[in-house]
Parts: structure tokens; sequence; C-alpha cells
């Protein structure tokens, strides 16, 4: 059972309120790194609330603005979340791991190779370009995909020697649990499936841990059972934003590629991959109705794909930067009906091999499938 689903109402409360209004740091140094930029979720930092850990945003002008303030840890780690002035929980932040003190054989800070996630996640984004974002008239506005490319804190292409040695020493070092291998869409048919297939099989050759890939549905379905037999367990194809005309707005470039495509996609990799181990990330707040993600969530779970739903973080220096995030009030509104959908198909998260809706940091919604 995911650790989720024995949380209390009020932590289960707490913790979207959180994702939703972000924390205030006192010290900023507190646990591991928080992450500024780049490719998936960003500007967050880890924070554990009651046995769980969750990624808080905490660099968006709406953390800045946040009623909640995380005081300093005291010499056990812990440290008082306050809403104002008043004490109202004790959290604390999972340290730095220890493969981040390692630079691979070629001479890279393994930090720049991969990055922990949450307390037990390895993540990286294989490819750190991407054809959508290289255009403006293209770009998916709220996406940082080249910012930590040119702060010159990661590297265009991880070799898969350099994902492999990683990987190995994340897990032996560390005790990571599974892996999410990401990347950004090549000018290529596969859409990016190739370098995770040559990445995947690099990695398992040199450790056994389970791994998540995500991609855009490549042109040919037959690269889902390239990528299962590569050693990929399970698939993340994200839609993101699910209203076509939003997604015209949003994402222009990734909305030439239709629902349609997605849906054909989903049920082909559901074959391959099986039931509840293919998803999609949904962000909730960039304009969808809460109907309309209810009820696109309804036909993706009886699909067999396990709808991801988080509250869109505004990530400095994006056209979006400023978007309001979602309310509290409406995350509920649509994390608990879907937490039910998932229980009524018994596709939980709890049993997924690998990758984001496993991990389910950077959304409370595994929490309401209990």
């Amino acid at each position: 059972m995911n650790a989720n689903e024995n949380l209390s109402e009020a932590s289960r409360k707490l913790m979207t309120e959180l994702q939703s209004s972000g924390l205030r740091l006192v010290d900023p140094r507190a646990g591991a790194a928080s992450r500024r930029g780049g490719a998936g979720p960003s500007d967050h930092k880890a924070v554990t609330v009651d046995g769980v850990t969750i990624m808080v945003p905490v660099h968006t002008s709406t953390a800045w603005n946040s009623p909640f303030v995380a005081d300093r840890p005291d010499e056990s780690g812990s440290s008082k979340l306050l809403r104002g002035s008043i004490p109202i929980a004790s959290i604390s932040f999972p340290k730095a791991p220890r493969f981040y003190d390692l630079t691979t054989q070629d001479g890279v800070p393994y930090s720049h190779i991969a990055t922990l996630h949450s307390a037990d996640v390895l993540a990286t984004t294989v490819l750190q370009t991407c054809i959508r974002y290289e255009s403006r008239r293209k770009t998916c506005k709220f996406c940082a995909i080249g910012q930590s490319l040119a702060a010159g804190r990661t590297v265009a292409h991880k070799s898969p020697e350099q994902l492999a040695e990683v990987a190995r020493a994340a897990v032996e070092l560390d005790g990571i649990k599974h892996m999410v291998l990401t990347t950004g869409t090549p000018p290529t048919p596969d859409r990016g499936a190739q370098v995770l297939c040559e990445s995947a099989a690099a990695i398992r050759a040199a450790v056994d841990i389970p791994i998540q890939a995500q991609c855009e549905p490549p042109d040919d379905d037959v690269w889902f059972e390239r990528m299962k037999a590569s050693g990929i367990d399970a698939l993340g194809m994200h839609l993101e934003v699910v209203t076509p005309e939003v997604r015209a707005q949003i994402m222009p470039g990734k909305a030439s590629v239709p629902l349609s495509r997605y849906m054909d996609a989903f049920k082909s990799a559901v074959a391959v991959f099986g039931r509840g181990q293919v998803s999609t990330y949904i962000l909730a707040g960039l304009g969808d109705s809460a109907q309309a993600i209810l009820d696109i969530a309804q036909e993706l779970i009886g699909i067999g794909v396990y709808p991801f739903v988080v509250p869109f973080v505004p990530i400095s220096g994006t056209p979006l930067e400023d978007h309001p995030a979602p309310t509290p009030e409406f995350m509920k509104s649509i994390l608990a009906p879907i937490g039910a959908m998932l229980r009524d198909a018994n596709m939980r998260s709890a049993d997924i091999k690998a990758g984001c809706g496993k991990c389910g940091a950077c959304s409370s919604l595994s929490s309401y499938e209990a």
C-alpha cells in the first residue's frame, strides 16, 4: 500500500494546500537542494509531511506569497510548519543524496546527469533539447526545459554509459527505488523512443532498478514493444492539457498531435505494458474545467491509463510564470472523484512499477485512492 493511503484527512488536506499555495523557507539550505528551471517538475523542494514526501513549490510567485512558512530545522532535522505565525505541523526535508558528491569517469558531476526526486526516485531528462521549445510559436508555455542547460547544471544529451554509472551509484549509495527517464522531443518519428531504449538497456545491464520512460507518442506503435524489450517497465505519455482549445493556446506545437492519436497510442501501449503501467500527466489549473478533467480521467481509466493529475506550478522565466496556481478547493474537487474512480477500477498508484504516478510526490492524488 502507498504510504499516502494511510494519511489522515488533516494531512491530506495540508498536502493539497501546500502544493497549491507553496512554501516560504526561513532556511533555504535545509535538506536536499531545491531545483530551479529545467524539464519536468521544477521550482519545488522535497518536504516530508506525516511520513510522506511531497514536492512543494518554493521558487514561484505563489510560494513567495504563501501563508505557509517552514521554520529553521532543529538538530533532529524537524521543522515547524507555520500558517502565518501559528505552528500547525512538524515537517522535515530529505537530505542531499550521497551520489551528488561524485563525478563520472569523464568528469561530469553526477547531479548533472540525474537528480533525486522526492526521497527515493532518480530522474533525468536524457535529451535536454526539444523541437517544441526551440520555436516561440510551438513552445509549451509552461515548460522550462532549456533553463538548466543554459545555466550549466546539466548536459544536452546524457550518454547511456553516464546514466548507467549514476543509476548504479544512486541505488548502492542512497537506496533509490525506481527511475524516470524523460526526454525533450527530437525531430525524429520515434519522438525520443530510440534514445530511451538505448538508455534503459544500459541502465538495466548495470543495475536492477524499475524504469519508467516518458515521451510523446511515437509515429509507429512498434516502439512500445521495443521499449518494453529494452528494460522499460512503465510508460508515460503526457497530455498535460485536455481541452483542444486550451491545448492549442498553451502548447501549440504539442497540440498538433491530436487527442485521438494519444488515445490510440494509450490503447496500444497498455496492450504491451499492462493495465495501470501506462500513465499521463494532466496539469490542473491551465484552463481545463474540472468536468473536462474528470471526463477524460474516466475515459483514460477505462483504457487502463493512470491519470496523474497535478496542480500546475508557474515556473519562473516561462511565459506562464505569473499564471495563478489552482486553488486547493479546485484540486480537491478533481482529486477526490478521480481517487474514487481509481479505487473502483482497482488501479492504484502503489501497483505502478516505476515513475511519477508511483512516486506521487507532485500530487496528493494517491491519498484520495484510500
